[in-house]
């Protein structure tokens, strides 16, 4: 008998290895160790009571994080962005050179942008195809897998969907095209750094995910 949840039903594989598993005495124990009693709150700074984006109010829901392994560091996050921004923005620069579209072209004194603009479009598809394939697949992208941290769903832990991949990749990928560029991606990610008590950039909002700590 399959352990596949059904069609529609929003639920994760039983088989997902980042499902956040039952408490001890309520089941199998969770890979990611013992959740804390439940007077004690939080373990990542106080006693956040109820999931923001629908919990029980007054506090009566359990804290979305118990059970889930620590947040990862928004340095790290910031260094992993960085190598995946290096990473994609060779393909970006191969591909932009095979066309001829340059960041900008000088002709007699006049700045091409329609060129700077084709460029970042590619960029920014390719940036989104390339986290909304790794983060669907794993969860990971190959800066966060070498600095061993993760994106999981801030419900039940488990790995996101293609449809979350893509919200959150969109939110953070789509202004580059636009405008903004890399402010708008130094402000979404960089929102971790001040986002308490889960630590998400405004990506991580949008999509309902948080990123943690493999290792």
């Amino acid at each position: 008998m399959s352990s596949e949840p059904p069609p529609g039903s929003g639920q994760p594989p039983e088989d997902d290895p980042f499902r956040k598993q039952p408490p001890p005495g309520e089941g199998p124990g969770s890979p990611y160790g013992s959740q804390p009693p439940p007077d004690q709150g939080s373990p990542y700074g106080g006693p956040y009571g109820g999931d923001p984006y629908g919990g029980g109010a007054g506090g009566s829901a359990a804290d979305p994080l118990a059970g889930m392994p620590p947040l990862a560091d928004s340095g790290k996050r910031t260094l992993a962005r960085v190598i995946d921004l290096i990473l994609v923005g060779i393909v970006v620069w191969l591909l932009t050179l095979g066309f001829g579209v340059n960041e900008y072209d000088v002709d007699s004194d006049e700045v091409e942008y329609g060129k700077s603009f084709a460029q970042s479009l590619i960029a920014a598809l390719l940036y989104i195809g390339y986290d909304t394939f790794m983060i669907a697949k794993s969860g990971q992208t190959i800066g966060k897998r070498l600095l061993n941290m993760r994106v999981a769903n801030l419900d039940n832990g488990s790995t996101p969907s293609v449809q979350t991949a893509l919200l959150r990749s969109a939110v953070l990928w789509i202004p580059f095209a636009f405008c903004c560029a890399c402010i708008w991606t130094a402000i979404a990610g960089g929102w971790s750094f001040f986002d308490k008590p889960y630590k998400q950039g405004l990506h991580d909002k949008a999509a309902k995910t948080v990123v943690v700590s493999t290792n």
